[in-house]
C-alpha cells in the first residue's frame, strides 16, 4: 500500500523508532495519527514534524483497552478516514532471569507489548476492512524469535506478536487489508529509559560492541518500504538477519551464543 495520502497510526510515536516512523510517513505525504502515553513527546514529535493538521496527537496507553477502543472515532474525526496501523509501542523487562522477576513487571511487558496490539488490531480492524486497501504493521522484534537472557518474557510477548500477526495474515488473505510482522535487530532508542529499566553502563557499553545498532531512522524507512512492498516479514538490521538465519541452522549453538553476549548484563 502506498502511503501518500493515507491515514496511518502509529503508535509509540513520541520518541524513537515511532517518532521516526511518523515523520517518515509525514514526508512521505501521509497524515499520521500519533499515539503516546507521554504528551510532553508527542507534542515534541509535533513539533519537529511541523505538518500542521496532517498529524494528530492521540495520548492513549494501549494497554487501556476502553482507551484504545475509543481511539478510531477520535482518528476519523480528525483525519476523515484511516488506512494502516503500525503498532510499535513496546517496552523491555528489567535485565534479570525469569525467578527474579516480579508479577507486576511480567503484567506490563505482557499488558503493552502484546495486548496493546491485539486492542489495537480489534478496535482498527473493522474499520480497515472498510478501505480500499489497508495494512496493518505490528513491530515484533530479534527476541521474539531468538531467546535473549534477562529478556524472556519480553520475548514471550514479542513472539505473541509473531504468531498472531501471521495469523492474522492468514486470516485476512481474500480481504483488501494487507498484514507485516517487523523484526528489528538492535535499534538506537531509548527504548530501555522509557521501559523504567536501568542497564548498568559498562555491561550495555559491552552489549553494545557485540550488537551494532541501526538507527531510528534507517529502520523507519525498511519498515515503510516493507508496508509499501506489502511484505510478509520484514527483519531490521543485520543482526535480526543473521541471527534468525543462525537460529534456523542451530537452534542450541546460536542461544548459547547470545547467553555468551549477553551474560554481563544480568545480575548475579
Amino acid at each position: 500500500m502506498n502511503v501518500m495520502g493515507k491515514v496511518i497510526v502509529v503508535t509509540g510515536a513520541g520518541s524513537g523508532m515511532g517518532r521516526a516512523l511518523t515523520l517518515a510517513l509525514l514526508k512521505k505525504g501521509a497524515r499520521v495519527a500519533a499515539v503516546d502515553l507521554n504528551e510532553t513527546t508527542l507534542k515534541e514529535t509535533a513539533a519537529l514534524a511541523g505538518q500542521g493538521d496532517k498529524v494528530s496527537l492521540h495520548v492513549v496507553n494501549v494497554s487501556d483497552r476502553k482507551a484504545v477502543e475509543a481511539l478510531p472515532d477520535a482518528v476519523i474525526a480528525a483525519h476523515g478516514a484511516v488506512d494502516g496501523i503500525i503498532n510499535n509501542a513496546g517496552i523491555i523487562q528489567p535485565f534479570v532471569r525469569l525467578n527474579d522477576l516480579p508479577y507486576e513487571a511480567i503484567e506490563r511487558v505482557m499488558n503493552v507489548n502484546l495486548y496493546g496490539v491485539v486492542y489495537m488490531t480489534k478496535a482498527f480492524l473493522p474499520h480497515l476492512l472498510k478501505r480500499p486497501a489497508a495494512h496493518i504493521v505490528n513491530v515484533s522484534s530479534m527476541g521474539g524469535f531468538f531467546p535473549v537472557p534477562g529478556q524472556t518474557l519480553y520475548g514471550a510477548s514479542k513472539a505473541g506478536v509473531k504468531l498472531l500477526t501471521e495469523g492474522l495474515y492468514s486470516e485476512l488473505l481474500d480481504t483488501n487489508v494487507r498484514v507485516t510482522v517487523v523484526f528489528p535487530g538492535a535499534i538506537a532508542t531509548g527504548i530501555a529509559a522509557n521501559s523504567g529499566v536501568t542497564i548498568q553502563s559498562a555491561a550495555a557499553g559491552e552489549s553494545s560492541q557485540s550488537f551494532p545498532t541501526t538507527s531510528a531512522e534507517d529502520a523507519a524507512d525498511i519498515i515503510i518500504r516493507g508496508m509499501e512492498r506489502d511484505q510478509f516479514q520484514v527483519y531490521v538490521g543485520n543482526d535480526a538477519k543473521m541471527m534468525n538465519l543462525f537460529y534456523r541452522l542451530s537452534p542450541r549453538r546460536a542461544t548459547r551464543f547470545m547467553y555468551g553476549r549477553m551474560k554481563a548484563l544480568l545480575p548475579g
